[in-house]
């Protein structure tokens, strides 16, 4: 395959730069974890035709992307901080009344 045409292409998921693997004739994208085919000399730049890159190569792609370290942290919802300031699980004390 032309090195200088290879260049131009970039993932169409992300638009990132891709590395040509030649001996498995697959374009990476190391942002995406994912392999597009070369078949026949042309790149196949579909997702539905990407592989996952992974350790077992049966893994999706959703598991082989890097998460965000804010996505596993835990937010209190509204009604938990609310029923913490308050003291009632609506978040509204009626004033005066007893429970």
């Amino acid at each position: 395959m032309d090195t200088h045409f290879l260049k131009l292409l970039v993932c169409p998921l992300c638009n990132s730069p891709l590395r040509h693997d030649q001996s498995e004739q697959e374009l990476i994208c190391q942002y995406d974890q994912l392999a597009y085919p070369i078949r026949n000399g042309i790149p196949t730049m579909l997702k539905e035709e990407a592989r996952a890159l992974s350790q077992n190569h049966g893994a999706s792609a959703a598991t082989a992307r890097p998460q965000d370290p804010n996505e596993s942290a835990a937010e209190p919802t509204q009604k938990q901080t609310d029923s913490k300031t308050t003291g009632s699980p609506s978040g509204s004390a009626t004033p005066g009344t007893t429970h």
